[in-house]
């Protein structure tokens, strides 16, 4: 039959269960799921290796680090987004959201140079289907920042935007509760001295003081404006999530506590925390750990960040070390993602779905991704 694709002999995880069995794809879509081997000479045996639904990261960095690979190196836009591209691709992740910085950030200040020009990159490679992964786009918004404003003016209205966040990166707050913590990452990561340290901590303090409010609020009534989905970023205490609520917020973004954590739940917010610090154990800030949320009943997704092969190694270890059932932690990786952002046509195996489909071998490494299909096409 014309563009029908049937996966056999794999261990096929649906929303509730695995099961031994094959999938039949047409057109795109999930057409049938059943167990057992399939009698048709066309069938593609996955010799018993697992078929998961296309990962759903609402968080990469990735594209950035294609872009500016070394300080003061700027690599051209389109090559730099499509070798961004086949690393989401290859790590299992079928549906994208690429988190653009609006606002500098110190020692990034190349990013009110990239921005335009990275998204208008994407929505260019999108639209003639050079992608091999499906790409929307994330706005990180430093609310610190003073050119912040206008990068988002710029960027907001781009149709592939679902999701914006607000950030807060000044010294003893969110992130950075812990200003001892802040010193040794920014004097390892940019060779600042004490006195360039002591003079950044000021400098970025006042302008939260000066700004911080105003810019806030001014994310928020745009995003509301729009429909567009708003997160918080970085919440330490249930006084920042009881902020996040009045703003309008749907999801809590790498809460750096568990009391953090826990006022999400109790608000209704929905909780992302990074797949590195799962995979590492810990966070690199020293905040809380994605597995301890996860032990407790309060973690809802997880995002690749700043790796993207992280988000699949991190699903199996919500299974492997966290108690989370294999369904389970693939919905944290796919299925929650997917309804969050209103794409209901993915995030699980399930007729009529589309067929965003992973084969996944499970060696003494962990995962290994080997291949990858697209709405029923081949991309990795």
């Amino acid at each position: 039959m014309k563009n029908e694709l049937i996966l056999d002999n794999a261990r096929v995880i649906l929303r509730n269960e695995v099961i031994d069995g094959h999938v039949v794809v047409r057109d795109g879509a999930i057409a049938a799921i059943d167990t057992g081997r399939c009698r048709s000479a066309a069938a593609r045996d996955l010799d018993g290796d697992f078929l998961t639904p296309g990962l759903v990261d609402v968080h990469t960095d990735n594209a950035e680090l294609h872009l500016v690979p070394r300080p003061g190196v700027r690599w051209p836009t389109r090559p730099g987004v499509l070798a961004h591209d086949a690393a989401i691709a290859t790590a299992g992740i079928t549906t994208v959201l690429d988190a653009i910085a609006c606002g500098s950030d110190y020692g990034k200040e190349w990013r009110k140079d990239i921005a335009q020009e990275t998204i208008t990159g994407i929505s260019e490679l999108q639209r003639s289907g050079h992608f091999r992964a499906d790409h929307l786009l994330h706005l990180r918004c430093e609310i610190v920042a003073e050119d912040m404003t206008e990068s988002l003016t710029q960027t907001i209205d781009n149709p592939l935007v679902r999701l914006i966040s607000i950030m807060d990166h000044t010294p003893g707050a969110r992130q950075f509760v812990d200003i001892d913590k802040f010193r040794v990452y920014y004097k390892g990561k940019h060779g600042l001295n004490d006195q360039q340290v002591d003079d950044m901590i000021s400098t970025r303090q006042q302008l939260q003081t000066r700004i911080a409010t105003q810019q806030r609020q001014l994310v928020a009534d745009m995003c509301h404006a729009r429909g567009i989905t708003l997160a918080t970023h970085d919440d330490a205490t249930s006084e920042h999530v009881e902020e996040a609520v009045k703003f309008g917020a749907t999801m809590c973004e790498f809460p750096t506590t568990v009391e953090a954590a826990r006022a999400a739940r109790k608000h209704g917010l929905a909780t992302i925390m990074g797949g590195p610090n799962m995979v590492r154990g810990g966070s690199h800030s020293g905040n809380v750990s994605a597995r301890e949320l996860a032990e407790n009943g309060l973690l809802d997704m997880l995002t690749s960040d700043y790796i993207p092969a992280s988000l699949m190694q991190a699903a199996w270890l919500l299974h492997t070390q966290s108690g989370f059932s294999i369904p389970e932690a693939f919905d944290v990786v796919a299925g929650q993602p997917a309804r969050a952002l209103g794409l209901n046509d993915r995030g699980m195996i399930e007729t009529g779905r589309r067929a965003d489909l992973v084969r996944i071998h499970r060696s003494e490494h962990g995962p290994v991704v080997r291949r990858v299909w697209r709405q029923g096409l081949e991309v990795a």
